[in-house]
């Protein structure tokens, strides 16, 4: 008799992996290096230390080593929060009735609520072990910012967030989560940073970007002492903190025997794509098991789907170091979608190099339609999503749709990397029936993607 599967499958407090993994390690081609912008040459651990801690510029730099060590007291502080279920969502299946098996893990289970904070108390901890003052950071919707202030409050660190204008202004309650846990949290671009007051002059009225974010984060991190800049998507190092997610998956359904053979992400950096998959990725890459493996992204910003491949500024105000991406190009405004978090001109190099490599497959999803899933899920499974979740949510449903075309009993897995409820003015707006979509024209992605920079 097939054993009964949990509505919810919970690892214990032991099981919590007590090591990261990083994929690099298993990938024939490693993701090409980050290129001092005025050289192109690979940067050096000695050029990365003014901009990330030292520690962190280790782990962005190893792509050999396939496991570290997680320390004591980041173990303890996931020990709050974690281990995160894994939820067989029988009450979707139902309702579409589909013959497919859905799960998602589910990681808005913290204050934070998001996935966020896995990075983000690392961050914060190998800040303090370094005797710094405090750090500096971008975030979008808000959820990485909420994370690292959360963190930061932990290990008694200063947190300076700078948050696209258009996120600041559409989730006041984000921003103030952030205040609450001792951050200042400014709207950017803004008139507080020369790269700022460069945007907007060249970009009058703009609502921001992650990519202007992160240009006024950095400068404000080297220009003062004491400080450094995190990031939390995009790097090496942050897709190495958020493996947690997928080797705790990956655990909870070896309990029960269960072998997903689809999983999918929301995609806009990489952090909670390259999590969760990471260990499956693994075992792909090896040639032990196969996994069809989808990154979701939102129609108005499509990096995958229609973007490059190539070297490109991580950062608007071109301050940061090139990486070899997937990109819309740095100067590419996203539209203001309510999918705040994946609003980033780049993906991760990680990610664009086993999507360059045919390990993986990518769909662009419009944001009406990933509101659609978002009602239906919370309507039978009981949580309300982040925007940026609903993107898998959105494709698990369709792929489970076809299961019910075709008659075939696939086993889905996907990401539930947050919850919405801090975005209600998105919701608002569906229910009112005002929604829109925007899709990038492809002459506007051109003049964006023409303007990359000249690599040899």
């Amino acid at each position: 008799m097939e054993k009964k599967i949990p509505y919810k499958i919970y690892l214990t407090e032991e099981e919590i992996p007590k090591q990261w993994y990083n994929v690099r390690a298993d990938m024939k081609n490693k993701p090409a290096p980050l290129l001092n912008p005025a050289t192109h040459q690979p940067m050096t651990f000695d050029e990365l230390r003014p901009v990330f801690c030292d520690e962190l510029v280790k782990q962005e730099l190893d792509d050999n080593t396939a496991f570290f060590d997680i320390p004591e007291e980041i173990y303890n502080f996931y020990k709050m929060y974690r281990p995160s279920p894994l939820i067989r969502a029988y009450c979707l299946e139902e309702k579409l009735q589909t013959p497919a098996k859905i799960y998602y893990k589910f990681e808005g289970n913290n204050t934070s609520g998001s996935h966020k904070l896995n990075s983000a108390i690392a961050q914060a901890y190998y800040a303090k072990k370094q005797g710094l003052k405090g750090v500096t950071t971008e975030t979008g919707a808000g959820q990485w910012g909420t994370a690292l202030s959360m963190a930061c409050s932990y290990f008694d660190l200063d947190c300076k967030v700078f948050m696209v204008k258009v996120s600041y202004e559409q989730k006041p309650f984000r921003r103030e989560v952030m205040r609450t846990y001792g951050a200042s949290v400014t709207p950017s671009p803004s008139d507080t940073t020369k790269v700022g007051r460069k945007i907007l002059e060249k970009f009058p009225g703009t609502t921001g970007s992650l990519g202007c974010a992160i240009s006024e984060a950095v400068e404000v991190a080297t220009e003062h002492e004491g400080y450094r800049y995190v990031l939390g998507s995009v790097l090496n190092q942050v897709l190495l903190h958020q493996s947690v997610i997928g080797l705790e998956a990956k655990a909870a359904l070896d309990k029960y025997n269960i072998t997903p053979d689809i999983i999918i992400g929301c995609a806009g950096g990489g952090s909670n794509l390259g999590g969760l998959i990471s260990p499956f990725m693994g075992e792909k890459l090896r040639g032990e098991k196969d996994y069809d493996i989808v990154a979701v992204e939102p129609a108005s910003c499509p990096s995958f789907t229609r973007g490059k491949f190539a070297y490109d500024f991580c950062d608007t105000g071109m301050v940061c170091p090139l990486a070899k991406m997937y990109t819309l190009g740095s100067g590419f405004i996203p539209s203001a979608n309510h999918a705040g978090g994946l609003r980033f001109h780049g993906m991760s190099s990680t990610l664009s190099q086993l999507y360059h490599d045919g390990y993986m497959r990518a769909v662009a999803v419009e944001q009406t339609s990933v509101f659609e899933a978002a009602q239906q899920f919370a309507r039978v499974e009981g949580i309300l999503p982040a925007p940026e979740s609903s993107h898998a949510i959105r494709v698990a449903i369709d792929e489970a749709l076809k299961c019910k075309e075709t008659g075939e009993e696939k086993t889905i897995l996907f990401g539930l990397t947050g919850t919405g409820y801090f975005d209600m003015v998105a919701y608002q707006k569906f229910n009112d029936g005002v929604m829109s979509d925007y899709i990038p024209t492809d002459e506007e992605l051109a003049k964006s993607i023409s303007e990359l920079p000249k690599i040899d």
